[in-house]
């Protein structure tokens, strides 16, 4: 009975927010207790399908898919933007993302009037720089939010090539068909920037030679400075800039050392794909997916099944391994609240891309309706800057 009432009252003072990510109106998707789903939609280039399932208090994944024009001038270029932003000690880098970092590469792209790599490396560094603003005015009154960050992945699909971006250990992967054996094979498009990779660690030492501290074992993984997992990140700016690690910053994120250089990058690693017609797909996902998947059962999972509702089901498959990895049912990890969720997995956020190689052809010149589509939690608008949380050791922290 207790429980009951305080359902009910948790259902009288959501934001509203909430109210509105509930409804079953397929334009903003559903929601089904702690998972947000899209199971199908239509970008310029073909189908896509999206899924977020909240593991912690505050949802820290964000993400987003926008369609359309990808300048401020109608003119075009066109394509299809994907992101996904896996945030770490906070939510407020990843909103603060979703809200800059396509707004900065429409900028971006209609000053050179066309997409590339320079175009999105300076997005992410407006991006960083926006953030970095943030954390300077509210240094004061919130000084943990400079211990906040977030991993950063796009997908740029324009005049038919593929662009990746990447910050973090999000991941893209690719499913492409093998002509000799109609097999479909994942290929991973994105670089990672996780210490637990042995060229990170030394990519990190060679950028340090003088810190034998750099990168630290710490309860068995690896982490820059024992504190965070990724050396690359937007935010984090405790770890970039010298004036924002000291007091009142707490004393675990205080560095013993003076801070010669930055420890941290935003610098992203990008790559270009030209589109084959033997490309099928392409899987967006924050690292919760990957912690329980590889790229190569994430890939079979959605060739072979319907595309409708291909993220949902990969985050169930998810779902299902981290439940078993705990000797429980799926059916009683489904029952745990968000908060106590983050024992058993992490936010999980997938977006999967479907590529008609006839669309993506003749998108780039095509004038078409822009769509816009962000993944929801049961959190705060994504606009709002929450109260800053504690970072703790999990996930990207």
């Amino acid at each position: 009975m207790l429980e009951g009432l305080m359902n009910f009252l948790r259902a009288c003072f959501r934001p509203r927010s909430d109210r509105y990510v509930h409804t079953n109106s397929d334009s903003v998707g559903r929601q089904d207790g702690l998972l947000w789903y899209k199971d199908s939609g239509h970008h310029m280039n073909g189908e896509f399908s999206m899924a977020v399932v909240q593991a912690n208090n505050l949802l820290e994944d964000q993400s987003q898919l926008e369609s359309g024009s990808l300048s401020s001038h109608e003119s075009g270029p066109y394509g299809t933007f994907v992101g996904v932003y896996d945030g770490h000690g906070g939510p407020e880098t990843s909103r603060y993302i979703t809200d800059h970092l396509f707004q900065h590469l429409k900028r971006f792209t209609s000053e050179q009037q066309s997409m590339s790599v320079d175009v999105i490396r300076k997005a992410y560094q407006a991006t960083e720089e926006g953030f970095t603003s943030v954390v300077s005015r509210q240094w004061l009154m919130k000084p943990q939010i400079a211990a906040v960050g977030s991993c950063c992945l796009i997908g740029v699909i324009c005049n038919g090539t593929l662009y990746i971006a990447n910050v973090g250990d999000s991941r893209a992967v690719l499913g492409r068909v093998m002509k000799a054996t109609g097999e479909v094979l994942a290929m991973q498009l994105s670089a990672e920037h996780n210490a637990c990779i042995e060229s990170v660690r030394q990519e990190l030492q060679s950028l340090h030679p003088d810190d034998r501290q750099i990168v630290v074992l710490k309860h068995n993984v690896w982490r820059v400075k024992g504190l965070i997992q990724v050396s690359r990140s937007i935010g984090d700016v405790y770890l970039k800039k010298p004036e924002f690690n000291r007091e009142p910053l707490y004393s675990k994120f205080r560095l013993r050392e003076p801070m010669r250089r930055p420890i941290l990058s935003a610098e992203p690693s990008i790559s270009v794909h030209p589109l084959q017609p033997h490309d099928q797909f392409v899987i967006f996902a924050s690292d919760g997916l990957w912690e329980h998947l590889t790229n190569q059962e994430a890939v079979d999972i959605v060739q072979n099944h319907p595309r409708n509702g291909s993220a949902r089901r990969l985050v169930k498959v998810a779902l299902q391994e981290a439940a078993k990895k705990r000797e429980m049912r799926y059916s009683d990890l489904k029952k745990i609240d968000r908060g106590v969720r983050r024992h058993f997995h992490d936010d999980i956020t997938v977006i999967v891309v479907f590529l008609d190689l006839n669309h993506v052809s003749r998108a780039s010149s095509v004038r078409s309706p822009n769509i816009s589509v962000r993944g929801s939690g049961i959190n705060l608008p994504s606009n709002t800057l929450a109260p800053c949380t504690t970072p703790t050791e999990a996930g990207g922290t």
